[in-house]
């Protein structure tokens, strides 16, 4: 019997049906609206090596066309390297790159569609495999070339609407900075490292009341 468009799955999840098995989203009563998602990469490079992305004269060739056109191919096909994403008709891919003097590039990959389901999943694949490219075509130069950074930058269209990252994710973590509101107090992890890192007993102190801790951390006679 056909599973309705819409069934709610275990706990929430879409993609897990209510046994607990995994499933492609029916999207078929969704409709089609203008779709799109934004998504970003960065490399990090000695600044030699940048200047040689920038002249396009690496040993394979012009890195940043290379790149450019590995991202658009991938995020083409999406769907047949996430299982559970669905074949979209995207109407249209854009690669483009960014750097500065210190030897970081930033690769951003924007994806369009009029579809029933979003494109993150397509934005986020061909910054990915734009940054793979360039790797692949610079290792001959540097093969200490790192990747990091991927992440969804925006989105708009759908039922969620738009959404909008506020703030790059904190240098090779990929997760967004943590910033307490003003008298918010610490996570309870943080605090119990403080008392942690403030009990902590330093040589050449007294520590405790018994003779024996005073003893322990005193400077010896031999030592003065």
């Amino acid at each position: 019997m056909p599973r309705r468009a819409g069934t709610a799955g275990r706990r929430g999840l879409s993609h897990l049906s209510p046994r607990g098995d995994a499933r492609m989203v029916d999207v078929s009563a969704k409709p089609e609206t203008a779709r799109e998602a934004v998504a970003s990469a960065i490399l990090r490079m000695s600044p030699k090596t940048l200047q040689i992305v920038r002249a396009g004269n690496a040993p394979k060739g012009d890195v940043l066309g290379v790149a450019r056109t590995a991202g658009i191919l991938a995020a083409k096909r999406t769907h047949e390297l996430i299982p559970l994403c669905h074949p979209l008709r995207l109407t249209g891919i854009d690669v483009t790159f960014s750097d500065d003097d210190r030897g970081v590039l930033t690769i951003e990959a924007r994806v369009r569609t009029v579809d029933k389901t979003g494109v993150e999943m397509e934005a986020l694949m061909a910054a990915s495999i734009a940054a793979l490219a360039v790797y692949d075509m610079v290792k001959a130069v540097e093969k200490g070339v790192t990747i990091e950074r991927v992440a969804l930058l925006e989105k708009s269209g759908g039922k969620s609407g738009h959404w909008k990252r506020t703030q790059p994710p904190a240098p090779g973590t990929g997760q967004p900075r943590c910033r307490l509101r003003p008298g918010a107090r610490s996570p309870p992890a943080a605090r119990r490292r403080a008392r942690a890192r403030e009990a902590r007993p330093r040589p050449g102190y007294r520590v405790g009341r018994s003779e024996e801790t005073k003893r322990a951390f005193l400077p010896t006679e031999r030592g003065v």
